[in-house]
């Protein structure tokens, strides 16, 4: 597993490699899904459980990837984890029957809920060796890795023309050499004891919270935003992904800021006024008289909620209820908890009442998230 060594800024490169590894993969998973819903000729249903695979795959892992981190090491789970992970994308491509579908997507979602655990693991870890704020910028890497990824499969798609197959072979491509230049510089352990099932206990429980409400955010701006600009704002629907395009621009410009900001004005200012600032993002996109209001809005609502989820990983090298690396599982698995809760939860307070009262919960969760942080910094310094 190797021995731990001086951290410097090596491993800080490799870490943010690895998070835009993980960023790029999505993307490249993403173009994958109408392929999938066309050759297994499926409806809209049997689609949403099977995309729902990739959740569940997700969860398996989680919970148990900060204790595979701490026996093999985070060099080595992110390597083989990326490796399979490529070759994973290339099967997707090639599957023609729902039952090898569901097992196949089942494992894809192991591999990215185990990248996520290990990656913010490595993080952390670097980070408190490395004795500066780098927490933010990784992030971002991520973010960066998904603009990346969409926008390379629009040009080999749709300029080059090529197959589904050679533009995803082409990324699987990009993912391998993306870790045989950088594995070598990973930390070669990982965050030190702790159970196999990473259960959250003590303030580990609030911090998980602060990111479930964090994650849930983003999953209803993401699937929702489009939605009711379209039907409670009355925009044309070429205009429905403006808002989600904004909120994604402003948390890549923030969390590549963030660290810098972080060091500034310090880790509870960012975290609480960032709840406070989201909070009032939504209220200008529920009341705001004016559209060019409303895409103010999301742009605060993402200003605000960039560096909630970097500064609470942060705190995961402070605190010592947990070991680092279950710690890290177990605010993983809460907070993705969030990203598939939080669309559903959406579409069921619209059902028994409107979208603009499901936002308005939204902005409530929000000043919910900003008491928690306060919390948990009295309890964290």
């Amino acid at each position: 597993m190797g021995t731990k060594k001086q951290i410097g800024s090596r491993e800080a490169h490799a870490v943010r490699a690895f998070f835009f590894i993980g960023g790029f993969g999505s993307a490249s998973w993403a173009p994958l899904v109408p392929l999938l819903r066309q050759r297994l000729a499926i409806g809209d249903d049997v689609l949403g459980m099977l995309l729902l695979c990739v959740g569940i795959g997700s969860l398996l892992t989680m919970p148990l990837a900060g204790a595979l981190s701490t026996r093999l090491g985070c060099r080595r789970v992110l390597t083989a984890t990326a490796v399979v992970y490529a070759a994973t994308l290339l099967a997707v491509c090639l599957v023609d029957s729902l039952w090898i579908a569901v097992p196949v997507i089942l494992f894809f979602g192991a591999l990215m809920g185990c990248v996520d655990v290990v990656i913010n693991v490595a993080a952390v870890i670097v980070e408190k060796g490395i004795g500066r704020r780098i927490m933010s910028g990784t992030h971002a890497f991520w973010s960066l890795g998904g603009f990346v990824g969409a926008g390379l499969y629009g040009v080999w798609v749709g300029a080059l023309g090529l197959t589904a197959f050679q533009s995803t072979a082409i990324a699987a491509g990009i993912i391998l050499l993306f870790t045989a230049a950088f594995s070598r510089s990973l930390i070669p352990y990982g965050g030190g004891g702790g159970a196999l099932v990473a259960r959250p206990r003590g303030i580990i429980v609030c911090i998980g919270a602060a990111a479930f409400i964090a994650f849930l955010s983003e999953g209803a701006v993401m699937d929702w935003s489009g939605v009711y600009l379209t039907t409670v704002r009355g925009l044309d629907l070429s205009l429905a992904g403006v808002g989600f395009s904004v909120f994604s621009a402003a948390m890549l410009l923030m969390r590549f800021l963030g660290d810098a900001v972080v060091q500034r004005i310090g880790q509870r200012r960012v975290a609480v006024g960032g709840a406070l600032l989201a909070c009032a993002g939504i209220l200008l996109v529920m009341f705001a008289p004016a559209d060019a209001l409303v895409y103010a809005g999301f742009f605060a609502v993402g200003i605000g909620s960039a560096n909630i989820v970097p500064v609470f990983f942060s705190l995961m090298g402070k605190q010592d209820v947990m070991p680092i690396g279950t710690a890290v599982s177990a605010v993983s698995a809460m907070g993705y908890l969030g990203i598939l809760a939080g669309p559903a939860a959406i579409g069921f307070v619209s059902h028994l009442a409107n979208l603009h009262a499901a936002f308005g919960i939204l902005a409530a969760l929000c000043l919910a998230q900003a008491c928690v942080g306060m919390y948990v910094f009295r309890r964290i310094s």
